[in-house]
């Protein structure tokens, strides 16, 4: 089962914080990805809802996401990430771990919502993760992706994530409809962003939300970067 990033919500953060004394977590790097649907009279944002029975954010409507696996450094796709996103992901970690976690949140969208953003190609045998996501005949397709948000669980919690949050038109999905016997999260729905803000969020579900309809109007917008310290929040702009 995916474990999403986290949720640093800071009274969910001290029921579940680790040992005193113990050392922080190191951070594990995760994606996420936002998919934005233009068809109706407003925007809608693609929107999970975790199962009532996980031990870790149950019932919460997260955007779909998880942590990288080794399988995405090397999984195949069709269309690069744009030269603009690529350097600033590279400008963050070494070069090529950008490209991964692109991967990584189209992989796990496939995963947890079961739907495929990819450009239609021959089905490719593989092993691991990967292995149903390119049964379907489509290859994944990076070009169509920005990167608008980065986060770091705070250093209280057990388990960490440094997670990076793209963004993709719907248009870049091979199909808007589910893959049958696919899909992690309990029920997926696209929800404007003004009915999305009234669900029921992570904290840093919901700042992120907000900084959708931002990045719809500039694309340029630098991307917020949120970490929690023993100080309390830090933002800076990347």
């Amino acid at each position: 089962m995916t474990e999403q990033p986290f949720d640093p919500n800071p009274e969910q953060a001290m029921r579940i914080q680790r040992q005193p004394g113990s050392k922080a977590a190191r951070p594990r790097d995760a994606a996420t990805l936002i998919i934005i649907r233009r068809d109706g009279p407003k925007p809608r944002v693609l929107m999970g809802r975790r199962a009532a029975g996980h031990d870790f954010m149950p019932d919460k409507w997260v955007f779909p996401g998880g942590r990288i696996d080794r399988s995405d450094f090397r999984a195949p796709y069709d269309g690069d990430l744009r030269p603009d996103v690529a350097h600033k992901l590279d400008q963050q970690s070494p070069s090529g771990r950008g490209r991964a976690l692109a991967l990584t949140a189209i992989r796990e969208t496939f995963e947890e919502a079961g739907l495929l953003l990819g450009r239609p190609g021959p089905a490719r045998p593989t092993v691991g993760p990967w292995r149903e996501f390119l049964a379907h005949g489509v290859v994944p397709d990076l070009s169509g992706l920005d990167f608008i948000a980065r986060a770091i669980t705070p250093p209280m919690v057990p388990k960490r994530f440094d997670a990076r949050f793209f963004m993709a038109e719907a248009d870049t999905l091979h199909s808007l409809e589910r893959q049958p016997d696919c899909g992690e999260l309990d029920e997926i729905a696209w929800v404007d962003l003004d009915e999305a803000l009234a669900l029921d969020l992570p904290s840093v579900t919901r700042f992120v939300l907000r900084e959708v309809p931002q990045r719809l109007k500039d694309r340029t917008r630098a991307a917020p970067f949120l970490r929690f310290t023993r100080g309390g929040q830090r933002l800076q702009h990347l």
